[in-house]
């Protein structure tokens, strides 16, 4: 059924006795299709200002209450965004959706968002969030990645995806230079006189090809090379996101015999471990042990955190002028946005102690 045709059957009545108004009164009244009511009550293009304020105006005045479900499916749409993320409690994550949130919601769309933390979830996702499910006009992928034959597949289907984080040619995206993150974490350490820095490598997720560790590893290393030196494998630790889990990875690195002077923890949540861990082993930041993390959390400034700020809620916002764009035209080809990294100088970085 098109968007033009809103079926008013029957003579229902509302719980006070009154005749129930349908979308067609509504369009006979201000004299424009049931498609123009449609489309000028849930905010979308294509509408004049006028005929806009005299649809609303007419609505107003009948006590017009719209079906949304059934509107949505007049005009074979759900109004719906899939979002896939593979912890919705982390603060990166929830940081990324409130930002498409805020943006895609202005334009008529709700997300529905789902935790994807296994190829067998994110198989599962795409599955019911295809072509003609039903469920969601497009989907948003942060920091899981597709398969390029899954995606090529996706979108020859005529599958309307963003992804977050990582790039895959199919898809429209939203990266940072994460080679360059590593860098220049790393750099900053070096250029103050560490040449024993430990790495808090985040897990790779080998499941969801999750390639971020691995590219922040690469800038890490590649400071080093300029540097003239080698990273010493035995001060990488890995671990999840989580404080608690980099707190105990912390323990390793800092209780060992050639304890690093410095560490370079691949997210912001894994240095407030790092700072929990130095404080049990009575070491001072950056006295003692000097601390560099990525994002610039909320409570990095608190904490006085040299961190790489990666614009998280940007990301969020380029994602979803993206898949606006794309759900605007079918013919959209994939655009890649990468955005800007910057580091942020605080208190957690100093010399190493002499001897």
């Amino acid at each position: 059924m098109s968007a033009d045709h809103h079926p008013d059957t029957g003579s229902e009545q509302r719980p006070n006795g009154s005749p129930t108004i349908r979308i067609g009164d509504v369009a006979r009244a201000a004299g424009v299709s049931t498609a123009t009511v449609s489309r000028a009550l849930r905010g979308l293009q294509h509408v004049a200002p006028a005929t806009r304020q005299r649809v609303l105006t007419v609505a107003a005045e009948l006590d017009y209450r719209p079906n949304l479900p059934a509107a949505r499916l007049a005009a074979g749409t759900t109004d719906t965004i899939a979002v896939a993320v593979p912890d919705p409690a982390t603060w990166f994550n929830a940081t990324i959706v409130g930002a498409l949130g805020r943006e895609t919601a202005s334009a008529g769309y709700d997300l529905l968002l789902s935790g994807v933390a296994s190829g067998n979830e994110r198989r599962r996702f795409i599955e019911l969030n295809g072509v003609g499910s039903g469920r969601s006009d497009a989907v948003v992928l942060i920091d899981v990645a597709l398969d390029e034959t899954v995606a090529d597949a996706f979108v020859a289907q005529g599958g309307c995806a963003v992804s977050v984080g990582l790039r895959t040619p199919a898809l429209s995206s939203v990266t940072v230079d994460n080679v360059e993150v590593g860098f220049s974490a790393t750099q900053i350490l070096l250029h103050h006189g560490h040449r024993h820095i430990g790495l808090l490598s985040l897990d790779s997720g080998d499941s969801l090809n999750f390639a971020i560790p691995s590219h922040r590893a690469e800038g890490y290393a590649r400071a080093h090379a300029e540097a003239g030196l080698t990273p010493n494998p035995a001060l990488t630790v890995s671990t999840n996101n989580s404080w608690t889990q980099a707190r105990r990875a912390a323990h390793v690195l800092l209780s060992s015999a050639g304890r690093p002077s410095a560490i370079f923890a691949m997210c912001d949540e894994q240095a407030f471990g790092a700072m929990l861990a130095a404080r049990d082993l009575d070491l001072r930041i950056p006295e003692d042990v000097s601390l560099v993390g990525v994002d610039d959390h909320d409570q990095s400034r608190l904490v006085g955190l040299t961190t790489v700020r990666q614009h998280v809620a940007e990301q969020g916002t380029a994602a979803a002028e993206l898949v606006l764009r794309m759900l605007g035209s079918s013919t959209a080809p994939p655009q890649h946005v990468q955005l800007r990294t910057e580091l942020i100088v605080r208190d957690s970085v100093g010399p190493p102690r002499p001897g």
